[in-house]
């Protein structure tokens, strides 16, 4: 008997399931069996299978007509003889040491399962799970989902080995539907007397490329929604009756996630919403605490109310207007010592209207450039998506504050009163219509010889202070569109570098320079670019583009006459995007990394075979390459 049985459902998942196998044969951990359940594939996956399993004793297969992942799955685990239960869907895969830490963890413990951190995997990029994420962030034994309650986001089956005595004392089974695993997920982290957190890596979870191939790519169809719903309603009544404390963290990630795909479904049925689904939503909705709903935000807020009291039409116009960036409610305030704050809709009674803890400053920088030896800039700052048109007597300020010490430059600011005309802005519109305008300057003579010296990063802050408002925080912008990064300037031997930051605040960045790249364009295709190297060593560089989701890296050949360097990188021939974008920093590389700073102010979006570039700077000024 194996020590440990891993069920593996799969249905047309053949171009994915030779990895999935791989990756499960390479396990450190070898001590198992793998019984592939074909739930009735019609692709060459089963071909697959047999061809590991000639291969390999341990893995085996057995089919069945499609009947759906929950029969498959039930099937599996039927047939499967070993002390310990984990689940893999066939389009996924596993890391080398997963099943070696799980198992070894549930030894040691005694606990009835184990579960691990996950991470998404769309092509050969890996980043990290979002629901898993605060969840695994530390590791815990013989711990529970009562006293680490970030587990009822841990609806997942397959990040886990269960204790097979375990599984049977608690009746687990799957039930004849899709989303079939969070009610069982749930019921065993509930019914457990222990459970092992690690925070390691134990899952790859893939992210299909092929529209309408997952589950989660088909969620509007009605089919798909209506079992998601019977899944929640199934886990609402397993809290209700044996874990009545968990209800509150349940329906705040529930009414995020699963109601907003209901609202996002229904609002595109309209008219032609079945009933019987409606009834599904309103049922569960009936049965969520009062004190809850006010806890989600605003917009979705309104439009699950909205649905709550099964008004459609308005459904389908207020998401279309959230949709569109045209949902702006008024805010007002009430209270005198301690003013809370309200965002007024005639559809939201006003029980469900406070917006105290999600008020925060929206800044957008529309101008920003050098003029007379000053960085002058020019913004507007809105508190989100609300209405501020009511607020008097507020007052806008700006300053730099470095990351690491905290110490702040006060920056002199030029404000106008509020307008509330439609403005056409260079960003598309994501700053809000209703916003306070201002304007700044920076003076580098600010900067004494103590900042200079540590070189820091300094962010570009706003806040609004008036009656009972206090709000800060970064000024951010799009990269992709205007206001481009003025170039950089030099005090004391040190470069000032004005730059929009990796994940959208402006700044201004301290830094020494090992290569200048003064001229930068894209000819026929090719990123052409030259500079000077402050220390020239001996032998040629190469120029290094390095991926920063995943350290990914290219070579590309380089010249260097005296401390002139110059460097051709064919656009064409570099990896493709891995997601929505790829990020490459490109690094002047001759026996050490001498990253870059770049003078030029053009920031070149470019085409080449169908790939879309854009040339730029990163947040401390190196020559940075975006494919999106």
């Amino acid at each position: 008997m194996p020590v440990l049985s891993v069920i593996v459902p799969f249905h047309n998942v053949g171009k994915y399931l030779g990895p999935c196998l791989d990756s499960l044969a390479a396990q450190r951990f070898r001590d198992f069996e793998v019984i592939c359940v074909d739930d009735g594939s019609r692709d060459d996956g089963a071909a697959v299978v047999a061809a590991r399993a000639a291969a390999d004793g341990r893995i085996r297969l057995i089919q069945q007509a499609n009947l759906g992942v929950g029969r498959a799955r039930n099937a599996g685990v039927r047939e499967a003889s070993g002390r310990y239960l984990a689940f893999v869907d066939g389009d996924d895969m596993v890391p080398r040491a997963a099943f070696q830490r799980l198992v070894t963890s549930l030894e040691s413990t005694g606990s009835d399962l184990a579960c691990g951190n996950v991470m998404r995997l769309h092509r050969n990029l890996l980043v990290p799970s979002w629901a898993h994420r605060e969840a695994f962030a530390e590791p815990a034994a013989r711990t529970h989902i009562t006293r680490h309650r970030l587990l009822i986001r841990d609806r997942m089956l397959w990040n886990k080995v269960y204790r097979r005595s375990f599984w049977d004392a608690l009746g687990l089974s799957f039930p004849d539907r899709m989303y079939e695993d969070q009610p069982v997920a749930i019921a065993a982290h509930v019914g457990a007397g222990a459970v092992d957190v690690l925070h390691k890596v134990v899952y790859h979870w893939r992210q299909r490329d092929e529209p309408g191939a997952s589950i989660t790519q088909r969620r509007l169809e009605p089919d798909n929604l209506r079992d998601r719903l019977l899944s929640v309603l199934e886990t609402a009544a397993l809290l209700d009756a044996r874990a009545r404390r968990l209800r509150p963290e349940f329906d705040r990630d529930t009414l995020e996630i699963d109601m907003a795909v209901a609202v996002e479904a229904i609002a595109g049925l309209g008219a032609d919403a079945d009933d019987a689904l409606v009834d599904l939503v309103v049922r569960y909705l009936d049965s969520v605490r009062p004190d809850v709903l006010p806890r989600v935000p605003y917009a979705l807020r309104l439009l699950v109310h909205l649905l709550h009291q099964r008004r459609l039409d308005e459904v389908a116009h207020v998401f279309a207007q959230a949709r569109d960036g045209l949902l702006h409610p008024p805010v007002g305030s009430a209270g005198l010592l301690r003013k809370r704050w309200y965002g007024r809709h005639p559809a939201l009674p006003g029980h469900l209207s406070e917006v105290s803890e999600e008020l925060s400053p929206t800044a957008r920088l529309v101008e920003l450039e050098w003029r007379g030896g000053v960085l002058r800039g020019a913004g507007r700052v809105g508190v989100g998506r609300f209405d501020v048109s009511e607020l008097d007597r507020v007052r806008v300020s700006v300053w730099l504050e470095e990351r690491r010490t905290g110490d702040r430059m006060p920056l002199s600011v030029e404000s106008a009163s509020p307008t509330w005309e439609n403005v056409e802005l260079p960003d598309g519109g994501c700053v809000p219509e209703h916003a306070f305008p201002f304007r700044f300057a920076f003076d580098p003579a600010a900067l004494t010889p103590e900042r200079i010296a540590r070189l820091g990063h300094w962010d570009l802050r706003v806040g609004l202070k008036g009656p009972g408002l206090r709000l800060e925080g970064k000024v951010r912008g799009d990269r992709r569109l205007p206001p481009a990064a003025p170039p950089p300037r030099r005090r004391a031997g040190v470069w000032l570098v004005p730059a929009l930051a990796f994940r959208g605040a402006w700044g201004l960045r301290l830094r020494r320079a090992g290569a200048l790249v003064r001229h930068c364009e894209v000819d026929g295709g090719d990123l052409v670019f030259s500079g000077e190297l402050a220390d020239p060593g001996d032998g040629e560089p190469v120029v290094r583009l390095v991926r920063r989701s995943d350290g990914e890296e290219m070579y590309f050949p380089a010249t260097l006459a005296g401390r002139e360097f110059h460097a051709r990188v064919p656009l064409a021939g570099i990896d493709e995007s891995v997601g929505e974008e790829s990020w490459w920093e490109v690094v002047v590389d001759q026996g050490r990394a001498i990253r870059t700073l770049v003078r030029t102010q053009e920031r070149q979006p470019v085409r080449v075979e169908g790939r879309s570039f854009l040339v730029d700077r990163s947040d401390d000024g190196c020559l940075l390459l975006l494919e999106r």
